[in-house]
């Protein structure tokens, strides 16, 4: 067994893991990719010499360059992407279950702190899916369901930064402080539980590694729209609740540019 490491500058999220693994897969010789996202680094342990790992990943313009390629030791390859599968479904679960709670919330409370921290959720999901895609669809199918999820989330969050605009112009009635600070207390609770279940994982993997980093900035979102309330509140205004709602549906909007990008 080999293993080849390379630098990857521009790696720096889920979204540049996923798209490595389906520029890669089909080459028989690759039997495991391990991603280290804070360094942005790639190792590939393969059986044997292939050119076409580093031809492919250089396509990808995202400064690949390979480092150098040894014999990995007996137990340095270990093959442990069931376990961490199954971590990272239960973190997509949780993150849809709450984007439909918050979405519905955020309407019925007139928030749009919290419609655009469910579309943040959804966004996760996204990225978590898009990773964890069944082994026998294709390439192709991989990029046209996220070029369909990318366009979806872009125009959701579109819609919402235009929702936003109208609300700044117009006499809108002030949101239900209530239910944004108690389902957004609610939704932190999730994503620290997430955030726990990732850390248990004592991965180096980038799935779990990034996932770690996006569940605390959606911790920090959860924050931000638990604060949002309390200065509804205290303001007896809708503007906080709109500054918020307008951060992170732009937060939203760079994360569908990264899902588009799956789908080159």
């Amino acid at each position: 067994m080999q293993k080849s490491l390379f630098h990857i500058p521009k790696m720096d999220c889920p979204s540049e893991e996923a798209l490595i693994r389906m520029k890669l897969e089909g080459l028989s010789a690759i039997k495991s990719l391990v991603f280290d996202i804070e360094n942005r680094k790639l190792t590939v342990f393969h059986s044997e010499e292939n050119p076409e790992i580093e031809k492919r990943l250089k396509e990808l313009n995202l400064g690949a360059e390979h480092e150098e390629t040894i014999v990995a030791k007996q137990d340095e390859f270990k093959d442990n992407s069931s376990v961490l599968s199954k971590l990272l479904w239960t973190v997509l679960i949780i993150n849809f279950v709450f984007f439909i709670i918050e979405i519905t919330t955020g309407f019925i409370s007139k928030s749009m702190g919290l419609v655009a921290d469910s579309l943040d959720m959804l966004a996760d999901s996204f990225v978590y899916g898009l990773s964890l895609w069944a082994v026998g669809s294709t390439v192709l199918r991989k990029k046209r369901v996220a070029r369909l999820s990318g366009y979806f989330q872009l125009s959701l969050a579109l819609l919402g930064i235009i929702e936003v605009t109208r609300r700044f112009i117009g006499s809108e009635a002030m949101p239900d402080y209530r239910i944004m600070i108690g389902v957004s207390i609610l939704a932190l609770i999730a994503n620290a539980a997430c955030l726990y279940i990732l850390q248990k994982s004592k991965s180096n993997e980038a799935h779990m590694k990034a996932s770690m980093i996006f569940t605390s900035n959606d911790v920090i979102i959860n924050g931000g729209v638990i604060l949002a309330g309390f200065l509804v509140l205290l303001t007896q205004s809708k503007y906080p609740d709109l500054i918020v709602g307008s951060i992170v549906f732009l937060i939203v909007v760079r994360g569908a540019f990264r899902i588009l990008k799956l789908g080159k």
